[in-house]
């Protein structure tokens, strides 16, 4: 787009969630002192901990049991990583969470790795205190995961996105529920291991079905076209970042599988928006 010749628009549009490397704990240490970010003053200097066996420790102590689902590879000399379960309320959710070594890491490499995870397009609500920091997947828990662990909650960055054009959009169909949406495009390639999420979202794997390699795909519905507008300019906004997205309606599904976009814009009667992220 001229605001047109970075955004290749097919159709639809749909973010593509990215990871933020960090040596051997999933954070990338950055050695450009001028590119380094310092925490905000009311991230306190502790406690530290020097494993994430130590946090999830910490949250079962104050009462979140957390079991580990997950560990990131690595020796451990720069900090360790792990994913963990918890249930509040009856609700389960995921915390992701990463220490920095102090031998490894200083303070403004930690502000670094918090600045990047909070800006779009990856947007994360953060738990951070000492020399680590906690994804809060189920952002309206982080207060309870802040308290149990003496952090504070750093919520995702807000920035403007322009208002690049987008094509024609279908005012129909429409879908009264993620599972009715999720149902018409499994007949189409595929909707397993469904999991619903807050905000009116739904992942689930496609592409079994027909028989190509199982990717994600992220099912959303929208009070309004205009925030259904907001997500698909928000999915192409970002250098980089490709996207290939589904939309008519009051939905969008954002595919993993670039290829599949054609495919299920046919069967849903769908437009496909997609940018290429050059």
């Amino acid at each position: 787009m001229t605001a047109g010749t970075m955004r290749k628009i097919v159709g639809t549009v749909m973010a593509m969630g990215a990871v933020v490397a960090l040596a051997s704990c999933g954070v990338g240490r950055g050695d450009d002192e001028a590119g380094r970010s310092p925490l905000p003053g009311n991230v306190p200097a502790g406690p530290r901990h020097a494993t994430a066996d130590e946090i999830v420790g910490a949250l079962d102590a104050a009462g979140i049991k957390c079991a580990v689902v997950r560990r990131d590879q690595g020796d451990g000399s720069g900090g360790s990583g792990a994913t963990c379960q918890a249930k509040v309320n009856g609700a389960m959710f995921e915390n992701e969470i990463h220490t920095l070594s102090p031998k490894v890491f200083s303070r403004d490499d930690l502000g670094a790795a918090v600045a990047s995870r909070r800006k779009p397009p990856y947007s994360h609500t953060l738990v951070v205190a000492g020399n680590w920091f906690v994804r809060v997947r189920e952002p309206r828990f982080a207060p309870q995961v802040a308290k149990a662990l003496h952090g504070v909650v750093l919520p995702p960055e807000k920035v403007k996105v322009p208002d690049y054009p987008l094509p024609s959009i279908p005012a129909e169909p429409r879908y009264k529920s993620l599972g009715a949406l999720a149902d018409a495009l499994d007949k189409a390639v595929g909707c397993a291991e469904r999991s619903e999420g807050l905000g009116g979202t739904m992942t689930c794997t496609t592409g079994k079905r027909i028989g190509r390699s199982p990717n994600c795909a992220t099912l959303a519905l929208h009070d309004t076209a205009a925030a259904r507008d907001r997500t698909l300019r928000e999915a192409i906004a970002y250098k980089g970042v490709p996207a290939t997205l589904v939309t008519a309606g009051n939905w969008t599904v954002n595919l993993c599988d670039y290829g599949l976009g054609s495919r299920v814009a046919q069967a849903l009667d769908g437009r496909v928006v997609a940018y290429d992220g050059q």
